[in-house]
């Protein structure tokens, strides 16, 4: 930890992805190596190069929210709120709150990296088919990045610091290290944080394939996402979200609050090269690796695992790879390095939050899950990438590596918590 600095623990974890709904039923499916990838059912992707994505199914919002709340919400939202949820009876937190001064300590930072794509698609055409007079007046609360914060917050009363992060790819690790500062700051004891994305829609899918960026492998789908993998050809449009509950030490031991582990390290930097591709040597990724470690007061050779961005892009694991090895020199070799996003696709904003709470679970169950559909090695992404099954270990440490478009950098470092 920075010195001086308070400790911080996650003691309350909520997620949706395509694999499930609860962090603990993603869990149990990452670990079994299981696909969340399947075509598209959210609308018609004949017209479209790629039909195949990583959609959250049998999601039911109204099991947890009420029906009117849930009209006034843009699907990134709902995820986020669902997901809030989770995390607040994970951490067994007593709500409502006594007092103005116990709800003025806890915020809320919630990162996205689009926002409501579905609520801007939804009123643009009603725009062009039915004239201005239909729009929705809850078209702007909807579609606004800081929806699922400003909702997160008004459903408990929480009144601390209450942020949206917006950093593309990069948006949900952003607001956890946001979030990790604020209670280091002493401006809060707890914080609700992480990320949520709901872009599979034609516009987001018809957007990032004209970058050239997702896979167009479609059959079969659940081996289109294939992390360092040489025949990797792009990433595989996801959504979903994770928030987690930090809590500084102190306030959860008073509590006696379930601690999953402790976050000691946040660093983030920028590439300033390209506004869409990594810098190809990688070194804006080693200096906020770097920075993470340093502010974590620690050493790299502690570092077990590594949940990687690991996205499936030709270009990005190459990235990714080096900047690992710019790091860790000859430790790198003895790390073990894995990608979710094999499972799941990738979340965007929501990925690094998702990925923080597999690390979480990662220490404390001492299984790291593993990056399915490698068959092929690649000269270039030349690390342990515990190919194909989940193996059993006893991890200390961790990273938890997050990268975005706008060279964005972040990485977290996570560790079992010690008395």
């Amino acid at each position: 930890m920075s010195a001086g600095s308070r400790r911080i623990v996650i003691t309350g974890m909520g997620a949706v992805t395509g694999l499930g709904l609860g962090a603990r039923e993603n869990w149990e499916a990452m670990v079994a190596g299981r696909s969340g990838v399947d075509y598209i059912t959210a609308f018609d992707s004949s017209a479209f190069q790629v039909h195949i994505a990583s959609e959250v199914r049998h999601f039911n919002p109204e099991e947890l929210l009420d029906r009117r709340d849930v009209r006034r919400m843009d699907r990134f939202t709902q995820f986020a709120v669902y997901c809030a949820e989770l995390a607040v009876k994970d951490a067994g937190l007593e709500l409502p709150f006594a007092t103005e001064e116990e709800a003025a300590r806890i915020g809320v930072i919630i990162g996205s990296g689009i926002g409501g794509l579905i609520e801007i698609e939804t009123q643009h055409r009603r725009l062009l088919e039915e004239g201005p007079g239909r729009i929705s007046p809850f078209m702007i609360p909807k579609l606004m990045v800081n929806a699922a914060s400003g909702n997160v917050s008004i459903r408990y009363g929480f009144k601390g610091p209450n942020t949206a992060v917006a950093t593309a790819c990069a948006s949900g690790a952003h607001a956890i290290g946001d979030a990790f500062r604020v209670i280091q700051r002493d401006e809060a004891d707890i914080m609700l944080t992480g990320g949520s994305e709901a872009a599979i829609t034609g516009m987001g899918l018809g957007g990032f394939d004209a970058m050239r960026a997702l896979s167009r492998h479609n059959d079969p789908p659940q081996t289109a996402s294939r992390p360092f993998d040489k025949n990797r050809d792009g990433f595989v449009l996801g959504e979903g979200a994770g928030i987690v509950v930090l809590e500084e030490l102190e306030h959860a031991r008073r509590r006696g609050a379930r601690i999953h582990a402790e976050l000691v390290g946040y660093g983030a930097s920028a590439d300033a090269s390209h506004i869409a591709a990594p810098e190809p040597g990688g070194r804006g990724a080693a200096q906020a690796v770097v920075q993470a470690l340093k502010d974590a007061q620690l050493n790299p050779d502690v570092v077990d695992y590594i949940n990687a961005h690991g996205t499936s892009t030709p270009l990005g694991d190459i990235t990714e790879t080096k900047a690992i090895h710019a790091v860790f020199g000859p430790h790198a070799r003895r790390l073990a390095v894995s990608s979710n996003k094999s499972m799941i696709g990738h979340l965007l904003g929501a990925s690094g939050a998702v990925e923080l709470i597999m690390t979480a679970y990662t220490i404390s169950e001492g299984i790291i899950p593993p990056t399915i559909n490698y068959e092929t090695p690649d000269p270039e992404c030349d690390l342990d990438y515990v190919p194909n099954a989940a193996r059993k270990a006893k991890v200390e440490t961790c990273l938890s590596n997050s990268f975005g478009f706008g060279g964005q950098n972040d990485s977290l470092v996570v560790r079992r918590f010690v008395p």
